[in-house]
């Protein structure tokens, strides 16, 4: 079994399903090149610059400076640390991406961007994910960090409307990198990404939590106010960036819970980074947003979260269960029910999942179902009357495994409506309310199918494109000037004829330099 697939095997099969190949032989020469340039440029312009893990970690993780690593060498490495590494294609779900990483595995995007965007690219590609995300991981304080956010990101309640943005910066990123992009269709990207974000009726906790990531773990430096070391993964794999953050252009401010509330551009250069004392004032931050979750919080907070939310989500009651739904309805009581929790009832709408320390129990109940708050025992069979600390009165038919008929329901003498047969779930008290399925395996096998990712056609062309963009002619003299590297036996004669050839591509830069540095070895 070879590393990576090592690391495969320890996936749940849920998660599974975004790995892709990466497919090594298909970088060419020019892809190689590309990695060349930007990690000569990284090593270089990041000395003195990056925190002081950096350039070990480099070597820690296998990443080296001539050659695009293979998930093999990575893993080899990164399992000395605990950690590990999937590739997976350009963006994935945020909840697939944070579960993964509080797992310890890094998604690897497995392509490379374009030599014409070989400064910053607003697409994941292996430069960002490898030589950005895995050196400070060999700091294990930090690499704990990575693993902490990824959780909370996870536990994080998201929107509708989230999945929408998400959706439209992935498409941007597409046609970004699309080399045969009209003017027209880079707009029309903008522009829909523009209208998602103002589709958002207000800021989500996950939204919150992506914005805490950013501002930490990709855009996030260390050190003192004036002067800071670079350890967030997008400044460390932009050239661009790397060169521009330290300077006077950019406002520093000491990292708080506010960077949870700052908005962030994907496309364009920060014009304000935050900057954390060590590695210990991240978890300083990160457990103060961590309070204000209803992950952490329940009760009446978490409800309102999830019902606004209009996503799956799932309840964790006082016996430890797990109920998976979409609350569609809250029922607020006469009375307090417990401390933070005056709701008297919750409707869920169903497809409904039980599940305990997030293993399913039985299949989904395909229907609605209600959770009813106050102490008080449902029979497992046979008619009830339960009268709840909220002022509910409920009565009906217990026809086994929580399933009830002929519910009826009064509150403060006033019928109740509710549905004749439904699943009735009793606790005295709501400890956690957070995001996604609790047992997302099971749900994914039951749901998957609707709830399917895709790459996209968009996806697939645009990386089609990018391969045939190339002129063959010019991908031959890229292949000539790479086999002469790897041979190290070089012929500076042939290289003078290539320089010449080059000469009929003006616009690849590129290709010139790596003749330059070969020809400067005969210095």
């Amino acid at each position: 079994m070879t590393p990576t697939e090592r690391t495969l095997a320890r996936l749940p099969a849920h998660l599974r399903r975004y790995v892709v190949s990466q497919n090594y032989a298909s970088y060419t020469p020019r892809d190689q090149a590309v990695w060349r340039h930007i990690l000569r440029q990284l090593r270089g312009q990041l000395a003195g610059k990056a925190h002081p893990i950096y350039l070990e970690g480099l070597e820690a993780t296998g990443i080296g400076t001539e050659r695009i690593p293979s998930l093999d060498e990575m893993n080899e490495q990164l399992s000395k640390l605990g950690w590990g590494a999937v590739s997976v294609r350009g963006f994935i779900p945020p909840a697939v991406f944070t579960e993964l990483q509080s797992l310890g595995v890094l998604a690897i995007a497995a392509d490379i961007r374009t030599h014409e965007h070989i400064q910053y690219t607003p697409a994941p590609d292996i430069v960002h994910e490898s030589a950005g995300h895995a050196p400070i991981i060999a700091n294990a304080r930090y690499a704990e960090y990575l693993k902490r956010c990824g959780l909370v990101g996870f536990k994080a309640i998201s929107t509708v409307e989230d999945e929408a943005v998400f959706q439209a910066i992935r498409n941007l990123s597409v046609v970004k990198e699309d080399p045969s992009a009209t003017p027209e269709q880079i707009h029309h990207a903008e522009a829909r990404l523009d209208a998602a974000n103002q589709s958002r009726r207000y800021v989500s906790e996950s939204t919150r939590a992506s914005r805490l990531y950013w501002w930490t773990a990709e855009y996030g430096l260390i050190g003192s106010l004036d002067a800071p070391r670079i350890y967030g993964a997008g400044l460390l794999s932009s050239i661009g960036e790397a060169r521009h953050c330290l300077t006077s252009e950019v406002k520093k401010v000491p990292l708080s819970l506010q960077c949870a509330d700052t908005e962030y551009d994907i496309t364009r250069m920060q014009p304000q980074l935050f900057v954390a004392r060590d590695f210990e004032h991240l978890f300083a931050v990160l457990e103060e947003f961590e309070a204000t979750l209803s992950w952490k919080r329940g009760g009446d907070h978490g409800l309102q979260e999830a019902l606004r939310a209009g996503t799956v989500n799932h309840l964790v009651l006082a016996d430890g269960r797990e109920v998976t739904a979409r609350v569609a309805e809250l029922l607020p009581g006469l009375h307090p029910v417990a401390e933070g929790l005056s709701t008297a009832l919750v409707r869920l709408d169903g497809p409904v999942l039980v599940s305990r320390e997030g293993k399913a129990e039985g299949k989904p109940w395909p229907g609605l179902a209600l959770v009813a708050f106050g102490a008080g025992t449902l029979p497992d069979q046979g008619s009830f009357q339960l009268e709840l600390a909220s002022g509910l009165k409920l009565q009906g038919f217990a026809a086994g495994g929580g399933e009830v008929l002929n519910l009826r329901g009064q509150l403060a003498g006033r019928p109740v409506a509710l549905p004749s047969v439904a699943q009735l779930f009793l606790t005295s008290h709501l400890p956690s309310v957070a995001g996604g399925p609790a047992d997302p395996g099971t749900w994914d096998r039951w749901f998957g199918e609707l709830n399917a990712f895709t790459e996209g056609e968009g996806e697939a062309q645009a990386r089609a494109k990018k391969a045939s963009a190339l002129h063959p002619s010019l991908a031959a003299l890229y292949r000539e000037v790479r086999a002469q590297r790897e041979s190290k036996s070089l012929d500076f004669r042939r290289l003078e004829q290539i320089s010449h050839a080059a000469s009929d591509f003006p616009e690849d830069w590129l290709l010139r330099t790596e003749i330059d540095e070969l020809k400067a070895a005969r210095a």
